[in-house]
C-alpha cells in the first residue's frame, strides 16, 4: 500500500520537521493530530505550519495538560485558551488524558495515574461536564498507560470510563499501546480487558510504541514512551479491535527519537492494511 492509497481514517502527529515533506508531496492521509498547548501562542511559524495544514486535512487536537483527574478546579486560563484554539481551526475532535498533571500552582510534565474509586469517576466527570460545555462538543477520554496499581481503587478502568461516559456523554480514546503496556504491568490480558472496555463509543485510536525495562525484582517493565516503532503486539491487537468495531480514526504517534517522514508513513502503511482488512470483512459480513 502506498501512501497516497491510506485509508482516510489514518492519520499521523504532526512534528515541525516533517512539514517541508508534507508541503513538497501532499499525500492522502487522513488527519494529522497535534498537542493543542503547542499552539496556545498567537502566531509564528506554528501556527502558519497549522493553518496550512488545516486547509488541506482534517485535524485533532489532543491536550496534555488540562490535568482533567487534579482535585483542584480546572484552570481557567488553560481552558481559555484550548477554547479560543478550538474556534481559530474548528478540529474534527479533541482528546484528553484520565490523568492528572498538575496541583495549585505547581505542574508536572508527566500523565499521572489516578485511584480509579467513586470519588475520583465524580470529579472526573465534573471536569468532563465542564470542558465539553466551554468547548461546546463532545471530547474523548484517553486510557492510560500503568505502572502500579492503587490499594483504593474500587472500580475497574473499563467501567470506570464507560459510567463517565455515561454520566457525561463524552466518547473514547482508546490508545491500544497503553492497554498493551498495563497488561504487562499489571499481569492482565489485554484481550479481556477489551471485551470489558467501551468499544462502541471510540472516536479514535492511538498506537504507538514503548521500550522494555526491568524493575527491581528483574520483572518486566514496559514504558509508553511513543519513542519506538509499534510492537507486533500492538499491531495485533489493533487488528483484534477492528473485527469487532470497524473501522475508526486511527493515530500513529510519535513523539521521541522521530524517525524521517518515510518511516511514518510505512508504519502508517502497515496501520492502513489492517485497517483495510477489517473493512473488508465487515462489508462480507455485510453482505
Amino acid at each position: 500500500m502506498s501512501f497516497a492509497s491510506l485509508p482516510a481514517e489514518i492519520g499521523l502527529g504532526f512534528k515541525p520537521q516533517h512539514f517541508s515533506d508534507i508541503a513538497a508531496a501532499p499525500a492522502a492521509v487522513g488527519f494529522f493530530e497535534v498537542h493543542a498547548e503547542n499552539y496556545f501562542g498567537a502566531g509564528g511559524v506554528p501556527h502558519r505550519q497549522l493553518a496550512a495544514l488545516r486547509r488541506d486535512y482534517a485535524l485533532s487536537l489532543h491536550g496534555v495538560g488540562l490535568s482533567i483527574g487534579g482535585e483542584t478546579r480546572l484552570d481557567g486560563h488553560h481552558l481559555a485558551a484550548l477554547k479560543a484554539l478550538c474556534a481559530r481551526y474548528e478540529p474534527e475532535s479533541f482528546s484528553e488524558h484520565l490523568a492528572w498533571a498538575s496541583h495549585n500552582e505547581t505542574y508536572f510534565n508527566d500523565l499521572l495515574p489516578l485511584p480509579l474509586n467513586e470519588a475520583t469517576l465524580k470529579r472526573v466527570a465534573a471536569h468532563v461536564d465542564e470542558l465539553q460545555a466551554a468547548l461546546q462538543c463532545r471530547v474523548l477520554i484517553e486510557n492510560p498507560a500503568s505502572y502500579l496499581s492503587f490499594s483504593d481503587g474500587t472500580i475497574a478502568e473499563p467501567q470506570f470510563l464507560a459510567e463517565l461516559a455515561a454520566r457525561t456523554g463524552c466518547g473514547r480514546l482508546l490508545d491500544i499501546n497503553n492497554v498493551y503496556v498495563s497488561a504487562v504491568n499489571l499481569g492482565f490480558d489485554p484481550k479481556t480487558y477489551l471485551d470489558a472496555f467501551p468499544l462502541q463509543w471510540i472516536g479514535e485510536i492511538h498506537l504507538a510504541g514503548h521500550s522494555d525495562a526491568t524493575d527491581a525484582e528483574g520483572r518486566t517493565l514496559l514504558i509508553d514512551t511513543h519513542g519506538a516503532p509499534i510492537a507486533d503486539p500492538v499491531f495485533a491487537l489493533y487488528q483484534w479491535v477492528l473485527a469487532r468495531t470497524g473501522p475508526r480514526p486511527s493515530l500513529i504517534e510519535r513523539d521521541n527519537d522521530v524517525p524521517a517522514w518515510p518511516a511514518l508513513v510505512d508504519e502508517a502503511a502497515k496501520a492502513g492494511e489492517i485497517l483495510e482488512a477489517a473493512r473488508k470483512a465487515q462489508s462480507h459480513q455485510a453482505a
